[in-house]
């Protein structure tokens, strides 16, 4: 997938584009009531001083970026990618692109905004070398139905968001041991079972992994449902420690006879990157096959971490089925919070 990254188009955007991009921005999830996306390409695209651009991808719209210029400050906005193809790189090439069509505008120095609740990407725009300009961005709406929309998403922050996602879901097995490729432990890493790890340890490592990827199961669940689960000797839950702090987890369930489900397995934002996923995905698989199952299996959607999938049928793991679903978006209905550490305490 990082070959064909590398030979996405970056292109300014066209009127064939439209639908493409606001489909784009709501996936990407950009779109707010108060902010029009039809308005706001039409102005973009209206203005001597602004560029709308597309990234296309196998002649689908991957990416975009806006920039516009006053003379003396460039502004970026809606970049977007899609969540499938997001953490590859794109975002970078159509920053760049942006970046090199302000300077040959004229404009000395680029701004962006970032909401103050999102907090990763901030972090992928400081890694680019954008710091907080220490100053504060002030509004005042002129538009009166989009100050009462903004208004209200403040006391009801589910207003703020589209109320659905399209999700697909991919259903994968390997139904015989595969082969453990040869590589070495990462170091300062090590494995331990958590044989009975408590609701609150519990909720610490799946909100903290999975509230990227908007996991929800486990977090609709009360505590004396979730103990029930996590307690039960069948329900095997290893957590992957680096240096010493939680990482990722591994939950393996055998409740169902003949048969173990990969139940979750992801690693913690600050450790994603250190090549400590497919170490812990074969780990995983080697204690699964050695209760000698029928088969072993997992599901993901194009929700989860964009190397997911290509991970799991790398490791040995075949798709039997998949399925397309609508399904209410956790940050409208706060079954996951905007505020950062919010989810480590739901």
């Amino acid at each position: 997938m990082a070959d064909a990254l590398a030979l996405a188009r970056i292109r300014p955007c066209t009127d064939e584009d439209f639908d493409a991009v606001v489909a784009l921005w709501r996936k990407a999830g950009l779109t707010r009531p108060w902010n029009d996306p039809a308005q706001d390409i039409a102005r973009c695209r209206a203005a001597p001083n602004a560029e709308l651009f597309v990234a296309e991808l196998g002649g689908a719209v991957a990416g975009s970026v806006m920039a516009g210029h006053d003379g003396h400050r460039g502004w970026v906005y809606y970049l977007a990618v899609d969540p499938e193809v997001q953490r590859q790189g794109l975002g970078r090439r159509l920053m760049r692109r942006a970046e090199k069509w302000l300077e040959a505008a004229g404009a000395p120095k680029v701004q962006l905004m970032v909401r103050a609740d999102n907090a990763p990407v901030r972090a992928f725009y400081e890694a680019l070398g954008y710091a907080d300009s220490e100053v504060a961005t002030l509004e005042k709406w002129l538009d009166g139905e989009a100050a009462a929309q903004k208004a209200a998403a403040r006391t009801d922050p589910g207003a703020g968001r589209e109320s659905t996602l399209e999700v697909t879901i991919t259903w994968l097995e390997m139904k015989a041991r595969p082969a453990r490729p040869s590589f070495a432990r990462p170091k300062g890493v090590a494995l331990m079972r958590a044989a009975d790890p408590g609701v609150g340890f519990y909720r610490y490592l799946y909100n903290g992994v999975g509230a990227d990827w908007l996991w929800t199961d486990r977090r609709v669940l009360d505590d004396a449902a979730l103990d029930a689960i996590v307690s039960d000797e069948r329900v095997e839950i290893y957590v992957l420690y680096r240096h010493g702090v939680p990482a990722g987890f591994a939950e393996l369930d055998r409740r169902q006879e003949g048969e173990i489900e990969l139940a979750y397995f992801g690693l913690m934002p600050d450790a994603i990157g250190r090549g400590l996923g497919v170490w812990l995905l074969h780990e995983a698989i080697d204690i699964a096959w050695s209760y000698e199952p029928e088969r072993l299996w997992l599901h993901t959607c194009t929700h989860d971490h964009p190397r997911a999938l290509p991970l799991y049928q790398r490791a040995g793991f075949v798709p039997y089925r998949q399925e397309t679903r609508t399904i209410p978006d956790p940050r409208a209905t706060g079954v996951i919070g905007d505020t950062p550490g919010q989810d480590l305490l739901l």
